[in-house]
């Protein structure tokens, strides 16, 4: 039996395992959302106890979240098909291989210890290129601008483990490098938040949420440069996810909206614009 590979990441970095866990039993259901066969593989051979992560709430919002981010690049690849996407803290993340539409350009940047474990399942190609480093450096800038406009950067389950003065940085050398890039980005509210961290600890997870938004708007007035184009929460469905969710899933959540309205609405996706 071949060994399994094993892994050393820091605190924040050790969460990209969570919508990589999700991703694989997604793709073991008979109708899956995804369909990423590619994340039980690397589940299969890491050496890690993903059960810690084995939470149905946590695992379904994971799939949503990740399904409603790929529809949002999608989108703007059907309007940019030879643009450039970045992929920002791309961790194990198979969104190149879900969008790959044969003429687009792809940067997937991280931090150091993350691209040294990407790099045992993911190669490079012309139109495909990891970079090491963060987002708060300024050194990926020159090799992203080499690649041809117009920019779409993705930061899914990034941004929320920021300080807000390390968003309103990231968000303004996008914006200034970058002019009229199209930025999505997932937000958690005050309580979101505070409910996730103590989950995080009784999971002995030591990565903590941050950055707290309680309305995505409050960025606009940052004056970074940015605004807002979309935003909803989990169950606010768009229709090419509706029809994608099994009847027993819609339901459970249509439940839950209404037992639970504000906690439902507690985590957003949002799609920014920079100015041009």
């Amino acid at each position: 039996m071949e060994s399994k590979q094993a892994i050393q990441l820091g605190q924040v970095q050790e969460t990209l395992l969570i919508p990589l866990y999700a991703r694989a039993l997604d793709s073991l259901k008979k109708h899956p959302v995804l369909n990423d066969p590619k994340a039980a593989a690397m589940v299969q051979s890491i050496d890690w106890d993903f059960r810690r992560f084995n939470q149905w709430r946590r695992v379904a919002w994971c799939v949503l979240r990740t399904a409603g981010f790929d529809e949002l690049v999608r989108d703007f690849l059907r309007r940019h098909p030879q643009g450039t996407v970045v992929e920002i803290g791309a961790g194990l993340n198979t969104r190149f291989e879900r969008l790959d539409n044969g003429t687009l350009h792809w940067f997937d940047l991280d931090l150091p210890d993350t691209v040294e474990l990407r790099r045992k399942f993911f190669r490079d190609s012309a139109r495909r290129i990891t970079v090491a480093g963060s987002i708060l450096d300024p050194g990926w800038i020159a090799a992203v601008r080499q690649s041809p406009g117009p920019y779409c950067f993705v930061a899914e389950a990034v941004f929320i483990y920021l300080t807000e003065p390390q968003v309103k940085a990231a968000l303004t050398q996008i914006a200034v490098n970058f002019p009229g890039a199209s930025i999505a980005f997932d937000t958690a509210t005050f309580e979101a938040t505070t409910r996730v961290n103590k989950d995080h600890a009784r999971r002995n997870l030591e990565a903590r949420f941050c950055w707290s938004c309680d309305d995505p708007r409050e960025i606009e007035r940052w004056k970074v440069g940015v605004r807002l184009v979309e935003s909803y929460a989990p169950q606010d469905f768009p229709n090419f996810l509706r029809s994608r969710l099994s009847l027993p899933m819609r339901f459970v959540f249509r439940v839950l909206a209404r037992l639970f309205p504000k906690a439902m609405r507690s985590r957003r996706l949002n799609l920014f614009a920079g100015q041009a």
